[in-house]
């Protein structure tokens, strides 16, 4: 007797053999899974992504991995087809530029629901949290990309070497050709959308892979893009480690891949034999540091809101340690409390306003991170863990070992560690004994404090973007558009006017001449041309 598996059921068996939910393959019919709830499944017709599989009364699971049909040698057809229509000259226009980001905007007007469905499929994200850090700022990138895009592809004027008079130069932005844009989970919407919206405005051809732990989101882009922009000139591949593998064993313009250390490294090393340019946008250890002078509620607030209320820790530049005194670290406790309480209530297991852990992998790294020895008794607050709902209470540790890997890797996650020091100044010191960051944060009224640590944390800059660990590269923007952009110098000289100065036989009053107009002295250089030398 054959029967169907429960949709937790179904992704608990993902989860536990390593698979993403959007690639199963069964022995059954396929159906469209309505259901609202965890990883990657739509309760309407925004998702339209199928699943087949067998299962008996006893609830066992036959389940096998679907081979890919996305090989090497598709990706290199999808990369001369892509490159063949650049060619062409397509997306060089700014017309072509402009509707291609039109359409991206009024793709996130017309499926906002889609997209915020999507996200809590995959994600848990509260409405709110789904369009305030992701909605939102996309739109708003995509419309300052129209409203600049004129001036952004207007050329620059810039000064020419009187050895060239009389002529003129610009610095002319020109599209990179055929880029690979690689995303990330956690902002599954915006952290794909953005980067693509900048090549587009820089004119290039796109091709967009999306993460496969998120499952939801990434086959609605796939669906959205079919059905907004120019495919002829913009894909998207979805898929898991073969599919990327394909597409970095191709020849690209430039790769951006949002991610994590590890796989930065892999995509390094394949764009290294290309010599292909990277932007790398990874993560780190953000610390924030907090003086005892601070508004605590505030200042409480404003932590939570950078931790467990931006997507439950699992972000870039979310705050991953916090440093403070040994003398206002209990103070600084309460009031983290005191405001968690007031965000998420006195269970915020159940709270809908707390994103869960994207898998079951994550959520056991990070548990494992909990139980290490010389951490679980440093848990000062939460700790509470529901595996079926892939949720972790806000959890706050106070002076966990320094070698703990909670404080050796980003956490990624809704765990706090405290540390204390004995000045607040110590703080640069343990902030600069690890990796540099992607982001760090500085709760403080002390100006000569502030001055400090802007002098002493090496950080990422406006525009966005890592240094070393936390990545390579930058973008937000007009810096998006850049980072998608050649600049290509260009020289303009008439047939008139052309002096005899640099060209051979290269005399003694040709040298003097010259020397004098290079180093900007006018009255010597019409003194040498008339066989005079200042001094005579």
């Amino acid at each position: 007797m054959t029967k169907l598996l429960e949709i937790n059921h179904i992704q608990t068996l993902c989860f536990a053999k390593g698979f993403s939910p959007a690639r199963l393959n069964v022995a059954t019919s396929p159906f469209l899974i309505s259901r609202r709830g965890g990883g990657g499944y739509c309760s309407n017709a925004c998702i339209p992504y199928r699943l087949k599989f067998t299962c008996y009364a006893t609830l066992s699971a036959v389940v096998k991995e679907q081979a890919s049909d996305f090989s090497g040698k598709e990706a290199a057809l999808l990369v001369d087809e892509l490159r063949s229509n650049f060619n062409s000259g397509r997306t060089k226009s700014y017309e072509w530029r402009i509707s291609q980001l039109q359409n991206i905007a009024r793709m996130i007007d017309e499926k906002e629901k889609c997209i915020t469905e999507a996200l809590y499929q995959d994600l848990s994200k509260p409405d709110l949290e789904a369009f305030l850090a992701e909605i939102s700022n996309t739109k708003s990138s995509c419309m300052l990309a129209i409203k600049e895009l004129k001036n952004w592809m207007a050329p620059e004027t810039v000064k020419t070497s009187v050895t060239t008079f009389p002529s003129s130069a610009q610095i002319v932005s020109e599209p990179l050709g055929v880029v690979l844009v690689i995303s990330a989970w956690n902002f599954p919407f915006l952290l794909s959308v953005e980067p693509v919206i900048g090549a587009i405005a820089a004119g290039n051809a796109v091709v967009l892979k999306p993460s496969e732990i998120a499952p939801a989101a990434s086959s609605l882009l796939a669906k959205l893009f079919s059905e907004y922009l120019d495919n002829t000139t913009i894909r998207v591949i979805e898929g898991g480690v073969p599919e990327t593998t394909a597409l970095l064993d191709q020849k690209w313009d430039k790769i951006f891949f949002t991610g994590g250390a590890r796989v930065a490294r892999i995509i390094m090393a394949a764009a290294a034999r290309n010599l292909t340019p990277v932007v790398l946008e990874l993560g780190g250890k953000c610390p924030a540091l907090v003086d005892s002078d601070v508004n605590l509620q505030v200042a409480a607030r404003r932590i939570i809101a950078g931790k467990w209320a931006c997507n439950s820790g699992q972000a870039c530049i979310g705050v991953d340690y916090v440093i403070t005194t040994k003398d206002f670290a209990s103070k600084l406790i309460d009031a983290l409390k005191t405001e968690l309480e007031t965000f998420f209530g006195q269970n915020a297991l159940e709270s809908k306003d707390l994103s869960r852990i994207v898998n079951s992998f994550h959520f056991k790294r990070l548990e494992s991170m909990l139980k290490e020895n010389g951490v679980a008794n440093k848990i000062v607050h939460g700790g509470r863990i529901t595996e079926d709902k892939l949720k972790i209470s806000p959890t706050i540790l106070l002076d966990v070992p320094e070698a703990s890997s909670m404080m050796q890797e980003e956490i990624f996650g809704p765990l706090l560690p405290i540390i204390t020091v004995q000045k607040i100044e110590d703080g640069f010191q343990v902030i600069r004994s690890k990796p540099k960051p992607l982001a760090a944060y500085l709760f403080t009224n002390n100006k000569e404090l502030e001055k400090q640590f802007v002098q002493d944390v090496t950080v990422k800059d406006l525009p966005f973007g890592g240094v070393g660990e936390s990545g390579l590269g930058a973008y937000h923007g007009k810096f998006s558009y850049e980072t998608f952009s050649h600049k290509k110098g260009v020289l303009y000289r008439s047939f008139s006017g052309d002096a005899d100065l640099r060209y051979p036989p290269y005399t003694p009053k040709k040298k003097m001449v010259l020397k004098a107009l290079l180093s900007s002295n006018i009255f010597a250089a019409i003194l040498a041309f008339f066989g005079f030398s200042k001094d005579s």
